[in-house]
Parts: structure tokens; C-alpha cells; sequence
């Protein structure tokens, strides 16, 4: 089967860097090098770096330092790629590259990556949703937890969840984690866990938990474009026992053989236990910051959007009353405005727009400045 066109990453690669206002993005503004490794001594002794081939699964320190992140995990449970694409690519590549009839039950809304690997790599991907629950303050995106059970059948190889999610914000409450190992078990399905969110609760609040340590045959997959503030590294990883590792990596030599040199120093930098929690601070103090004057904003036009707050990531995910498609929508901004957003079509769902508000907070409040004048066209 011919690979499908990832309909986001098309959108975002052909004009995130022509438009005045890009707010596509979902992560926070990133960091530059000398803040990352602390001064210009550090900085110059960067320069030294010799520009050879790194360690195809990356460094033992890497693997140590990214391990710490996920307790009870040690460095031969880590495999690190080039960014948390291609740790899902190689992951479900590897997984659902074997037996015919295999399937895909995936987490929708989401990044659809997996969702057209799962049509590619396997028989097809099936849907379970997060969907708005509760009432008033209470509202959020839970898990359907009768349609996970439906869309886990005999044939499901591998079910995916993003966790927190993209692009609602939403973390799995305890049981609703506990419901979806328990759908892998019953299918001895292997779970894969896209926890490139974690490290960013919008709250402050404590990190959210990983599903690392609940199920054998988990694989989780993260990287530091999203949480750290760190995309131009390109650095990803992924969490499985040794054998899923060896077997990552099998697949991986056909694809990148290594990650980068700077960025595997860079990384290990970052990932360095106390580094990685100031890192992580600097993400939350952004979002704390942040989000409130967005939310004033939509607040101020709740008649044309249902929102629910995030719990981590540096998104807001609207559905809009509106006679108009997503897609349609975001082309419009896009070509009167000069904004480019995610329309929710490329997500899995209708009528939602995702806004990334982790760049300075005046610059987005100035693109949403020139949604409004759609907006405004549009109910008239």
C-alpha cells in the first residue's frame, strides 16, 4: 500500500515559515545553545567537538540521564533516534512488520502519524477517542473507554495513545491508564505510549505519570522538541525491554544510523537529571504565563468556542460554531491573514482549531488579533 500524504506535515513544511504569524506550532519558544549549556566557556569548548559519527543507539551517559526520567528504566531499555518521529516510525515499523491481518487501534484526536502508519505497516488503524465530559469547570477530555474495548480485538497488534495528548492537552486520569493496559493485556497486544508532552503540565504541578513499569510489552516514545524546548536538536528516543530494543535497532540501521553529534552532546547536557528539571521549570513558567491571556481571549468569545482547558503542552484545542470546515478555515487565515493554525480535520475530528501559544505571548495575542477579523466575517 502506498504511504498516504501526512496532511499536517505537508501543511506545516509548505508554510510555516511564510506567514507573519505561525502559531501551528506545539511546543515552547526554543532555547538557544549558550542557555542550554551554560556560558561561553561551555559554549566554546562546544566548538571543539569533533564532527564524527556518534553511537548509533546513543551515548551510555545519554541512555543513563534519559532512563532517570522513567523510574526503574536503566540505559539498556533506551534506544535514542533522530526526534520523536522517528521513534514512532521505527517503532511501529518494527511492531506491526511481520503478520498479515495485524492492526492499529489508535487515540484519536491526535497527531495521525500513527494513524497512516498503521494503514501502511499493518491491515489498517482503528479509532478509540478522548470526547468532552462533565460540566462547567469540571469539563474534560476523557476516554471512551467502551469504544477502546471495541476497537481492541484479536487482531489489534499494537494500540498507541498519546499521553498528554496532542492536540487536546489532556493526561489519562489513573483508571482511564489502568483501563487501557488492560485492553493491551487482554489482546497481548503491545502498548506504544507517545509521552513527548510529559515535563510540560500547564498547572506547575508535579510530572505526569508514564506508563513505563505497568505493562511488559510497552514501548514508550518521547523526544525533546516538545517538553524541553529543544526541536533543532532532533533527538527522540524510545523505552522497551532489551529485546524490542534490539530489534529498534535493527530497523533504525536502515534508516539514520545515529543521531547527530552536537545534538547527542547537547542532549546529554539537557537531560542531565538537575538541568532536565530547570529545563522543564522554564517550559511551565512560559505556559503558566501564557495561557491565561489566550484564554481571556476565547473567553471573551464563548459564543463561537467550546473550549477545555489543557493539562499540559502548549496547546489550545477550540471546536468553533461556525459554518465553515477546519481545513477551509485555516486556508483562509492562512491567505487573508497571513495565520497559520491546525484545523481539527487533521486530527481526526471537525470543527476544532489547535492555537500553540508557547512563543512570546504578544506575538500570539497579535495573530489571534487577525483570526478575530475572520471570525467576525464569518458570523456576520
Amino acid at each position: 500500500m502506498r504511504i498516504e500524504t501526512f496532511q499536517m506535515e505537508r501543511m506545516q513544511c509548505l508554510y510555516e515559515q511564510e506567514g507573519a504569524y505561525n502559531l501551528s506550532e506545539s511546543g515552547v519558544d526554543p532555547m538557544r545553545v549558550e542557555e542550554l549549556v551554560g556560558g561561553r566557556e561551555a559554549s566554546r569548548r562546544l566548538l571543539e567537538q569533533s564532527l564524527g559519527y556518534g553511537h548509533s543507539t546513543g551515548s551510555w551517559t545519554l541512555r543513563e540521564h534519559i532512563a532517570a526520567f522513567y523510574p526503574g528504566a536503566g540505559p539498556e531499555n533506551v534506544t535514542v533516534v533522530n526526534g520523536g518521529s522517528e521513534a514512532n516510525f521505527l517503532t511501529l515499523w518494527s511492531l506491526l512488520d511481520g503478520g498479515k491481518g495485524e492492526r492499529l487501534a489508535c487515540m484519536l484526536p491526535n497527531y495521525m502519524q500513527a494513524w497512516g502508519l498503521g494503514r501502511h505497516f499493518g491491515a489498517g488503524s482503528d479509532a478509540f477517542r478522548l470526547s468532552p465530559n462533565g460540566s462547567g469547570g469540571e469539563r474534560r477530555w476523557a476516554l471512551d473507554v467502551g469504544e477502546l474495548n471495541r476497537a481492541v480485538t484479536k487482531e489489534t497488534k499494537v494500540i498507541l495513545v498519546t499521553n498528554p495528548n496532542n492536540p487536546t492537552g489532556a493526561v489519562l486520569t489513573e483508571e482511564e491508564m489502568d483501563a487501557v493496559v488492560r485492553a493491551a493485556r487482554r489482546a497481548r497486544a503491545w502498548l506504544v505510549a507517545d509521552e513527548i508532552y510529559r515535563g510540560a503540565e500547564v498547572g506547575g504541578g508535579p510530572t505526569s505519570p508514564s506508563f513505563w513499569g505497568r505493562y511488559d510489552k510497552l514501548v514508550v516514545t518521547a523526544g525533546l522538541s516538545k517538553a524541553f524546548g529543544l526541536p533543532g536538536l532532533r533527538i527522540g528516543w524510545m523505552l522497551a525491554p532489551p529485546k524490542a530494543i534490539a530489534e529498534f535497532w535493527r530497523h533504525h540501521d536502515y534508516t539514520t544510523l545515529s543521531p547527530g553529534t552536537l545534538s547527542e552532546r547537547l542532549a546529554t547536557v539537557a537531560m542531565e537529571p538537575s538541568r532536565r528539571e530547570r529545563i522543564l521549570a522554564r517550559t511551565r513558567r512560559i505556559l503558566r504565563t501564557n495561557l491565561p491571556v489566550l484564554e481571556e481571549w476565547i473567553g471573551e468569545r464563548s459564543d463561537v468556542f467550546d473550549y477545555i482547558a489543557p493539562v499540559a503542552g502548549a496547546i489550545a484545542y477550540m471546536g468553533y460554531r461556525l459554518p465553515i470546515r477546519s481545513t477551509a478555515l485555516v486556508d483562509r487565515l492562512r491567505v487573508e491573514q497571513s495565520v497559520l493554525l491546525c484545523p481539527g480535520d487533521q486530527f481526526g475530528m471537525g470543527k476544532y482549531l489547535r492555537v500553540g501559544f508557547g512563543s512570546d505571548v504578544e506575538f500570539t495575542m497579535k495573530g489571534m488579533e487577525r483570526v478575530d477579523t475572520v471570525l467576525r466575517l464569518l458570523a456576520t
